[in-house]
């Protein structure tokens, strides 16, 4: 496929700077009818590529389609193409906008591509005049619920289209760019490692900003290992205090604080700080070892010390520098954070708090503090961008979004960013941003997911982030992705990385983290139910199932295989080699030892027994409960006195009876078999008032207050062990006896025959599980594919031998959403017949909403007695489908989530936005209102489509109706709004 002449002089011309030399080899690749693979640091300028791609596409009148995993990226990609080459022929396709959709340039989210792909006709010439394919952040193919769909777009894509991968930098592109090529045929790879604008790690601790990295030889400061040091950039300072009245300009900040003189503090490395060395000729700042160690042995441990210096607690008091001569260590108040950045000339800046609230809190206590980062000129910019942007929302919706403190914020050059935002808000914090009006965002990671948000400098509050099951450390690849967005290309001459000292920080670990490019794309591919009829309909079972094995998921698998199978026969040679070396003149080691075995696994069995037997008798004793009893939980963060609410007998949990409860400090809790170590009784009953609402604060204090007045005794008293199984096995003690009259028993060398037999035995048992790998590994996906025919052959939406689609089968093959076999399993037995739009609405819902965390409160259920009998209809639906995935050793489907019903149900309605928040039975913020109505309204789209065409008589044509009627009621307000571009 050639391009026109002069293609790649014409459009780098359009630039203001020149094409960097990774940029110019991608380009000329392309140019000459490569694809394209390109890795390279955020922020590196991957998407001129994908640009030129466009370019190209509108050169020779072919098309180009360029994916981006998100929406709101999406958008923007859609915005800068427009404006480069206008709207007739640039089109846009989401899930929720259709624009221009036949222009030679189309902008789509991946799962868009996907769905045509499988829904395009064979020989299609939407698809044949295609030459182009970019695939914006294709390390998302990693991701472990959506990954899948970018590895089904690159098998595919029709051979002629040429692909062009944009990915962030990773430590095996050759190892992906080699699958490329048995995909997609000849890949051209280019990685770069290079940052355009050079980045500088500090830690603000002490009230000083220090550098996390100075040169070995002349205890300069030193860049980050992704950033080139020149002459003029090595400076000698290594320690610099935002807060004195002549604070230095950090790099080559002069011309933003002219004013600002240079105070240099000696850093050159000092006696006893060899550990600090790292790689590349630096060390790590031995200032920030000595503050460490100074912390360790002033007894500051995480937990400890004054209120403001604990690690929850990043923003509660002014923790740092030298108090009553006691040195504090506890970070700084989010204010003072954006006071020494402003001081320094490190603005703007994006502080990343793992946290929703802790950015609105952030953004809050600014406020409070009185902090004002803008001119009067810009204020008055800032308000009228901001009315420009938003009026089209109702006045009563921007108050319950609490529009006037978030314009007090912009006003001010602050905002907080992330998920639970009305997307139009942060659309509009995302452009005063980069015109530079807003000079201070608090966000969460999600900012870091592709968003065209550049600043000077990043900080990272912690180095901690909770992963939906415990607090965790983040990894070295969301260190370099978060830290990436520092440094403006044509503005900044270097980006900045600032941690905040926090109680128990290790410098040792943070330079590890800021070294580190151990960044693997590891594939997350596995057949779905939709893919299954997709695939066989289209190809076969059999080509299908060859076509699967030739995903990336399948060929780490197999390149895994390779090494694995050399470690077994290493193992084997070595116990050849022992066995040969075990000997002993008194008797068999072998038979002495493998009496030992049968002990030990004869008291283990008998220790599950015991905890089986446990167990059993707490499932009992919770079964038990009921609403109003007072028990208390043995241990752990939720121990104490409790109060039943509900005893959560019906949750078909496998985990048994989960009771929701309220502590004493008035927390709804649902609490599982896991905070029960032994049977628990009722202590006590209070009563319940039949009004309780559980999300009423006033309502859970009154209750709390009951419980209180019970004064039962705060500790529970000894309970008795019960006797251990193994106390009284006659196997058991025959197995003993056994061993202690073996002739090896006496032998003086036993425990060295013993260690060399358990050394065998080890081996033996690793040797077994790499063989078991290896099979496990081999023709993986496949097998996968092979069990969800089965399934699919089982439910009849193919055929008995599973080698064609049913007419069933053909309408799963239109349903695109996690949860497809379930929807079609309820438009095939009409449980949604006869429901009027918000009840449809309120139904439907359950198989989108998933919820954040742990918000148990029961929502009260809307709609009469036809929506109650649909879910409960719903509800037997899964747990049919789920017996036959566990038949099949499937798990792809998760029970129906009741917690958007009573808002999906009310806004369906038509009620007001601040009655359907209240109502919701669920902490549900705007953003995330916005975001599960949007993914509500596609599928009743797929719905409105489906049900007509496959379900029987006038009952299709009901269900669609509904469907489409429940979509206009939706489609509203700030939903409405929300969708528009």
């Amino acid at each position: 496929m050639s391009s026109a002449p002069g293609a790649v002089e014409e459009f780098a011309a359009r630039y203001p700077f020149g094409l960097d030399p990774f940029q110019s080899e991608a380009v000329n690749a392309l140019a000459q009818g490569e694809g394209v693979l390109v890795a390279a640091p955020t922020g590196a300028g991957k998407t001129v590529v994908g640009e030129f791609a466009a370019h190209l596409a509108l050169a020779t009148g072919t098309r180009c389609f360029y994916t981006t995993p998100i929406k709101a990226l999406s958008n923007q990609k859609y915005a800068d193409l427009v404006a480069r080459y206008g709207a007739d022929s640039i089109g846009l396709l989401t899930g929720d906008t259709s624009r221009n959709g036949d222009a030679p340039v189309v902008v789509m989210t991946t799962e868009v591509l996907r769905n045509m792909l499988y829904s395009e006709a064979a020989g299609s010439g939407r698809l044949d005049a295609l030459a182009y394919v970019v695939m914006d952040e294709v390390h998302y193919l990693a991701d472990r619920q959506r990954g899948a769909v970018w590895e089904e777009v690159i098998i595919h894509l029709p051979q002629h289209v040429r692909l062009v991968s944009l990915s962030a930098t990773v430590s095996n592109a050759e190892e992906f760019a080699e699958w490329l090529v048995t995909v997609r045929g000849h890949t051209r790879v280019i990685v770069s490692e290079h940052r355009p604008v050079p980045l500088y790690q500090h830690v603000l601790a002490d009230r000083s900003l220090h550098d996390l990295f100075v040169d070995r030889s002349s205890g300069s400061r030193a860049t980050a290992s992704d950033g080139p040091v020149s002459g003029s950039d090595a400076r000698t300072t290594t320690t610099t205090t935002p807060d004195s009245p002549d604070t230095p300009v950090v790099g080559r900040r002069a011309a933003n604080r002219a004013a600002a003189a240079e105070r240099v503090t000696p850093g050159g490395p000092r006696s006893g700080d060899s550990g600090g060395q790292a790689a590349g000729g630096r060390v790590v700042n031995p200032d920030l070892l000595r503050l460490a160690r100074e912390e360790s042995q002033s007894g500051y441990e995480r937990g400890r010390g004054p209120r403001s210096a604990r690690p929850g607690r990043p923003g509660g008091g002014g923790g740092g520098g030298n108090g009553g001569g006691r040195r504090r260590f506890g970070p700084p108040s989010r204010p003072d954070v954006v006071i020494r950045l402003d001081r320094a000339g490190l603005l703007p800046a994006i502080v990343f708090i793992f946290s929703r609230v802790g950015c609105d809190a952030a953004v809050n206590s600014c406020v409070q503090a009185g902090l004002r980062l803008t001119t009067s000129d810009e204020r008055r910019e800032i308000n009228a961008h901001v009315r420009a942007r938003t009026a089209g929302i109702p006045q009563a919706d921007l108050d319950v979004l609490g529009y006037w403190q978030w314009l007090d914020g912009l006003e001010r050059g602050i905002a907080a960013h992330h998920a639970g935002m009305l997307p139009t808000f942060k659309e509009v914090v995302e452009e005063l941003f980069v015109r530079g009006l807003v000079r201070a965002v608090f966000a969460t990671e999600t900012l870091a997911l592709g968003i065209n948000m550049p600043a000077r400098t990043v900080v990272l509050e912690r180095l901690t982030k909770f992963n939906g099951q415990t607090r965790a450390d983040i990894t070295p690849g969301e260190y370099t992705q978060l830290t990436g967005r520092a440094g403006r290309r044509g503005i900044d001459v270097e980006g900045h990385a600032v941690v905040l000292w926090q109680p128990g920080l290790d410098p040792l670990a943070l330079a590890g983290l800021a070294s580190t490019r151990t960044y693997p794309l590891k594939s997350s591919f596995r057949p779905s139910y939709n893919m299954a009829v997709n695939l066989v309909g289209r190809l076969g079972a059999q080509h299908a199932r060859v076509v699967l094995e030739s995903s990336f998921a399948q060929f780490q698998a197999d390149k895994a295989v390779v090494g694995i199978a050399r470690a077994v026969r290493r193992n084997q040679t070595a116990i050849e080699e022992l066995t040969a070396a075990l000997d002993c003149d008194r008797g068999a080691v072998a038979e002495y030892d493998e009496l030992r075995r049968q002990i030990r696994e004869r008291e283990n069995n008998l220790s599950r027994a015991g905890t089986a037997r446990r167990q059993s008798e707490v499932a009992e004793a919770l079964a038990r409960l009921r609403s109003g009893d007072v028990v208390r939980v043995p241990s752990g963060r939720r121990g104490g006195l409790v109060v039943v609410l509900d005893a959560g007998l019906d949750t078909g949990s496998p985990e048994g009876p989960r009771p929701v409860v309220l502590t004493v400090d008035r927390q709804v809790r649902r609490l599982s078999m896991i905070d029960f170590p032994v049977p628990v009784e009722p202590l006590a009953r209070v009563r319940i008032p039949k009004s309780f609402n559980p999300r009423s604060p006033q309502a859970r204090r009154d209750l709390a207050s009951s419980l209180r007045n019970t004064r039962l005794p705060e500790e529970p008293g000894r309970r008795e062990r019960m006797r251990s199984l193994a106390a009284d096995d006659t196997e058991l003690a025959r197995l003993r006896r056994a061993m202690r009259a073996h002739p090896v028993h006496d032998c003086p060398q036993r425990e060295a025959h013993l260690r060399s037999a358990e050394r065998i035995d080890r081996l033996r048992r690793e040797t077994a599980g790499l063989e078991r790998k290896v099979e496990g590994r081999t023709n993986t996906v496949a097998r996968t594919f092979d069990r969800v025919r089965d399934t699919l052959a089982e439910l009849g939406y193919l055929s008995t031998g599973g080698d064609s689609v049913t007419e069933a089968g053909a309408m799963l093959a239109r349903i695109y959403t996690e949860q497809d076999l379930q929807v079609a399993e309820c438009l095939r037995t009409g449980a949604w017949e006869g429901l009027t739009p918000p009840a449809l609405a309120a139904a439907v819902s359950t198989l989108v909403f998933e919820p954040r965390g742990d918000d148990v409160a029961a929502p009260a259920l809307p709609g009469g007695a036809a929506l109650q009998e649909a879910l409960a209809d719903m509800a037997n639906i899964y747990t049919r489908l789920s017996t036959v995935e566990d038949e099949h050793r499937l798990g792809f489907l998760r029970p129906p989530d009741l917690g958007f019903v009573a808002a999906a149900f009310g806004w369906a309605s038509g009620r007001g936005l601040e009655r359907v928040l209240s109502e919701a039975g669920t902490e549900l913020t705007a953003g995330d209102f916005v975001r599960w109505m949007r993914q509500l309204l596609d599928l009743l789209d797929q719905i409105a489509q489906l049900a007509p065409r496959f379900m029987a008589g006038e009952s299709g044509a009901g269900v669609g109706k509904a469907a489409r009627d429940a979509m206009d009621a939706i489609r509203r307000g700030v939903v409405a709004y929300s969708m528009s571009v």
